[in-house]
């Protein structure tokens, strides 16, 4: 089969960033699913991997980089209970096997769902990992309340990207909490908007932002942007016993001391948890995306597709991980293989 891998840690401007190679088509065992891909989509996990898997020396084989996926299943392990060949399937794969930019790859059953049928193959490559990662944020970790949440308010940093875009959608539809979103653009805050936001503030001096709108302090924090620019302002605008949950990794120290008079909680959300150390309920993530397939299917959420590219090809990867890096990309960039 065709696949996209690294062998060094280059950067997206040189033309050797990715190569093409052609590789032996796995099969199923246990619990896999062996899925033809049709589409598949870039996330910063995918850039951040990039720079670093092989940073220090040059890998003996490619490694085949891609999480969100969606195809068909062309084969089953013997342990496969919940598909079957020919399932059309959407998921986020897994940190430590080989990734999804290839013509075929096998994914554990127990975090795959069945692709919405409203969806094109597109539409639900775009959702996995984010979907995932802000659902697991909102109802895990904050552990906010489905149809509760009245009179309070959620604070998204960074809603314009691609897990603050559904999760804008997740907070609103189904816990009917008040959302404040932040972006820095007219283009990021008319996204925002159309995602749900009930209010939109400037990320840029963000304390003094929220003064103007005339809000003292949030319930609820969830940081998909960058964790130590915002650490300060996050701790003066959490309400005491609030809880703040961030999906970016820090670089400096953060100082928990001032959470503490606050009695204020912090999370971490890491989407690749549950399969990473093979949890007991690492088939949640199978009923995740089989709820969000109804959610989509009936309209209450909508995908966060934003720009579609073609072609099994390195060049095409280089100038999806462009965008991505630049910081400016808005929902989410999809990557189609198969017309």
């Amino acid at each position: 089969m065709k696949a996209i891998g690294i062998t060094k840690s280059l950067p997206v401007d040189d033309k050797n960033c990715f190569i093409s190679f052609e590789t032996e088509k796995p099969m199923p065992e246990s619990k896999d699913l062996l899925v033809k891909i049709h589409a598949v989509s870039v996330n910063p996990v995918d850039y951040k991997v990039r720079k670093n898997a092989a940073k220090d020396k040059e890998l003996d084989e490619p490694k085949i980089l891609g999480w969100d996926a969606a195809g068909i299943v062309e084969a089953v392990g013997n342990e496969v209970s919940n598909f079957k060949v020919g399932d059309e399937v959407y998921y986020s794969g897994e940190y430590e096997r080989p990734g999804c930019n290839a013509e075929f790859q096998l994914i554990d059953s127990r975090i795959a769902g069945h692709k919405p049928s409203n969806f094109s193959f597109e539409e639900a490559a775009a959702m996995p990992l984010t979907a995932i990662t802000a659902w697991e944020a909102i109802f895990d970790r904050l552990r906010l309340q489905k149809n509760g949440e009245n009179d309070k308010k959620l604070l998204i940093i960074g809603g314009a990207g691609g897990v603050g875009s559904i999760g804008i959608q997740l907070a609103k539809k189904l816990t009917n909490i008040q959302v404040i979103a932040t972006a820095s653009r007219e283009e990021t805050s008319e996204w925002c908007k159309k995602m749900g936001a009930d209010m939109i503030v400037n990320h840029h001096d963000l304390e003094n932002e929220m003064k103007k709108a005339n809000i003292e302090n949030v319930d609820y924090i969830l940081n998909f942007f960058d964790t130590d620019m915002h650490w300060q302002a996050m701790a003066n605008l959490i309400k005491p016993q609030g809880h703040i949950c961030s999906i970016v990794e820090n670089k400096n120290p953060l100082d928990l001391n001032k959470l503490k008079n606050k009695s204020a909680a912090f999370h971490w959300e890491f989407m690749f948890t549950r399969s990473l150390f093979k949890t007991e309920d690492m088939i949640q993530q199978h009923k995740i995306l089989e709820e969000l397939r109804l959610l989509f299917e009936e309209g209450s959420l909508i995908s966060t597709l934003n720009n579609t590219f073609e072609g099994l090809d390195t060049q095409v990867f280089r100038e999806v991980h462009e965008l991505q890096e630049s910081g400016k990309s808005i929902g989410k960039n999809v990557i189609k293989f198969i017309s």
